[in-house]
């Protein structure tokens, strides 16, 4: 079961890949808030009609009180915060460089696995973070540009770096809320959540600009669409079915290859340059992601 786990944390690590492409462009239309609230929106339609062919009931009204209550405060912490710091890190300074920060989950979250949950890690999964880690940091150090710059580069760097950490906090609630419930409904209950926790956001920071003036961009809203199956809907249910079937930290550690993962769409779709050293970073994380399947 442990298997199927680690596959379920490496597709969500290649939803993630593509939702954020698909959220950078809607966001550099619309704003972070709109975005937001919107992915969340089309991602509950796409959960309740999942949940109704999957298990008969559309709302997760079986839920027991322990997962509403852990899994309410892992919406507000891993889409609300969190997703305010990355989407804002999108918009500053691209999603290539803001997935970059997620690479510090990782570790994070292993240390509050261990922390919270218990969950001792042995030496080949141990291995294998290293390896992913060190991957990834040369290909941060690959692009040579990762600096504190003055301006909105300094704030995109900060938001990346707090959304790795509210990350990893939302990935332990997760797991402690979960337990053995259903994983498209878990996702519902956080996406529930999060979605009253945006309009609140949006109400009191901008009266509701966002949520009234967002669906006038069509583009915007076929970027934040196709971002959504991609992020909250398949990407997230399929990290909570990965959270149940094995540690934290490896599932963790696979959805920190989406870093490496986005180098090639941004080749080829968007014809960025990618220097040598972020190709031999991206070789070295995939084969520390293979020590996980061995």
């Amino acid at each position: 079961m442990q298997r199927i786990g680690e596959i379920a944390a490496f597709g969500t690590a290649i939803c993630w890949t593509l939702s954020a492409l698909f959220f950078e462009r809607a966001t550099k239309r619309i704003g972070v808030l709109g975005v937001n609230f919107y992915k969340l929106v089309f991602a509950f339609v796409f959960l309740a009609l999942s949940a109704g062919l999957l298990r008969g009931q559309f709302l997760p009204l079986d839920a027991p009180p322990d997962a509403w209550f852990y899994l309410s405060l892992s919406g507000i912490v891993g889409f609300v915060i969190t997703d305010i710091f990355l989407f804002s890190a999108y918009r500053t300074i691209g999603s290539r460089m803001s997935t970059l920060f997620l690479a510090l989950s990782p570790p994070l979250t292993a240390f509050l696995g261990f922390v919270v949950l218990g969950e001792a890690m042995g030496p080949r999964a141990l291995a294998g973070m290293a390896l992913v880690a060190v991957g990834i940091i040369l290909a941060v150090l690959g692009r040579g540009d990762i600096r504190l710059a003055s301006g909105p580069d300094r704030k995109g760097y900060l938001f990346g770096f707090l959304s790795a950490i509210g990350q990893a906090f939302g990935m332990i609630l997760t797991k402690r809320g979960l337990g053995d419930y259903d994983a498209v409904s878990g996702t519902q209950i956080r996406v529930m959540v999060a979605i009253v926790g945006f309009a609140i956001v949006s109400l009191l920071w901008e009266r509701g600009a966002s949520m009234k003036n967002s669906p006038k961009d069509k583009d915007a809203m076929k970027f934040t669409l196709f971002g959504s199956v991609f992020g909250p809907f398949l990407g997230v249910a399929l990290s909570l079915f990965a959270m149940q079937k094995t540690h934290a930290g490896i599932v963790s550690t696979l959805i920190g290859l989406t870093p490496v993962l986005i180098i090639p769409p941004a080749i080829i779709f968007l014809k960025q340059k990618v220097r040598p050293l972020e190709i031999v970073g991206a070789l070295i994380a995939v084969a520390g992601s293979a020590v996980f399947f061995l």
